[in-house]
């Protein structure tokens, strides 16, 4: 039986005083989540000499195509919006296994980057993970620039997938990997 993501995941109280919330995403929330992906491709599409209309449908396209697979693909996994003061500014989609937290996806608009939310709430996830002796694992892109973050925090690659670094952070005493 798969374990299912703990229900006691928050965001750390630090956050959580200063107006942060993390709710379930609903299908009200989908404009909102187009307009967050579309940021975490602007650089790729930047190259692309694609008009404005060409890259807003591939975003909506691929969005789409991401949606549907995480939804048909990850089983135990929960898909929050991240809120501060009730206005959304990133998602977190995290799924749970026996031997580890799986984060399928974190990303903040980027006027909410480089302000330590992202390093508190990967924190609070390494810590859930660490509570029921679990690592925790992403995948993260070569070029991403969070990249020093995750290395920073103590990921280390495990494996070269072509575009990205499958990421792992092991609890603590763990001799083995997690995966």
């Amino acid at each position: 039986m798969a374990a299912a993501v703990p229900p006691a995941f928050q965001l750390p109280a630090t956050l959580l005083s200063q107006g942060f919330a993390l709710r379930p995403e609903t299908e009200d929330d989908l404009p909102f989540l187009v307009r967050l992906y579309a940021t975490t491709r602007e650089p790729e599409l930047a190259i692309t000499g694609w008009s404005s209309e060409q890259k807003q449908a591939f975003v909506v396209s691929q969005f789409q195509a991401q949606r549907h697979h995480y939804r048909t693909y990850i089983a135990d996994c929960r898909f929050d919006v991240l809120e501060c003061r009730g206005e959304p500014f990133g998602r977190l989609y995290l799924a749970s296994g026996p031997t580890r937290l799986n984060i399928v996806d974190i990303a903040l608009l980027p006027e909410w980057c480089g302000r330590g939310i992202g390093t508190s709430i990967l924190r609070a996830v390494m810590e859930t993970a660490e509570q029921s002796g679990r690592g925790v694992v992403i995948f993260v892109e070569k070029y991403n620039p969070a990249l020093r973050l995750y290395r920073r925090l103590g990921f280390t690659e495990v494996q070269d997938v072509g575009m990205q670094f499958e990421m792992e952070w092991p609890p603590a005493g763990a001799s083995t990997p997690v995966s």
